[in-house]
């Protein structure tokens, strides 16, 4: 199982590419107009931000007791930490974000019917590829613009200084609202 963990960038964007087209040109297709393909878009975008930091914070993070959960977590997201600069360990794995952008593709249809459902999710594919993209970047890249410096900055210290903190990644301002911000003082965190 520890080689479906690996996934190098290439594969990752030619994959990815297929994929967002997919999801586009079918909300397209469903949409009624144009301006309700963007605004459901972008409101799949931004449901994008507080599902990332939830998913890093409860899943990525949870603390099994039996010995099978320690180590899908460890699969998921643990041997990460272990190599946090590895190439190959900074991106999901496909195997765990395609079949979640299926379900979740599939549940937004359900719920929310072919056009308003297609736009979401492919707004919410697109928060998850960018949101890869920057991750991947904060570990391969030194970032100098000023707002992606704060953001590799502060998902570095989630891996270098406190990693029960700072579980945002692409919408920082989340750690501050949730107080799990590694600057914040200890009596302030949430526990």
């Amino acid at each position: 199982m520890e080689s479906l963990t690996l996934l190098s960038f290439g594969v990752f964007a030619g994959v990815w590419a297929v994929v967002l087209s997919v999801a586009l040109i079918i909300a397209w297709c469903m949409s009624s107009s144009v301006s309700s393909l963007l605004w459901y878009c972008l409101i799949g975008f931004v449901a994008w931000f507080p599902f990332e930091y939830l998913m890093h914070r409860f899943l990525f993070h949870f603390n099994g007791q039996s010995a099978f959960m320690k180590s899908m977590i460890y699969l998921l997201h643990g041997n990460h930490h272990d190599q946090p600069n590895h190439p190959l360990r900074n991106l999901m794995p496909l195997s765990a974000s395609l079949p979640l952008a299926l379900l979740i593709w599939v549940g937004c249809v359900c719920s929310m019917g072919y056009a308003a459902g297609s736009a979401i999710a492919a707004g919410f594919l697109c928060g998850y590829v960018a949101y890869d993209i920057v991750h991947y970047s904060c570990h391969q890249f030194p970032m100098r613009m000023s707002l992606l410096r704060k953001i590799k900055i502060h998902h570095i210290n989630h891996h270098y200084r406190q990693s029960d903190a700072n579980y945002a990644i692409t919408a920082v301002f989340l750690d501050r609202i949730c107080h799990t911000d590694v600057s914040q003082p200890e009596s302030k965190k949430a526990s």
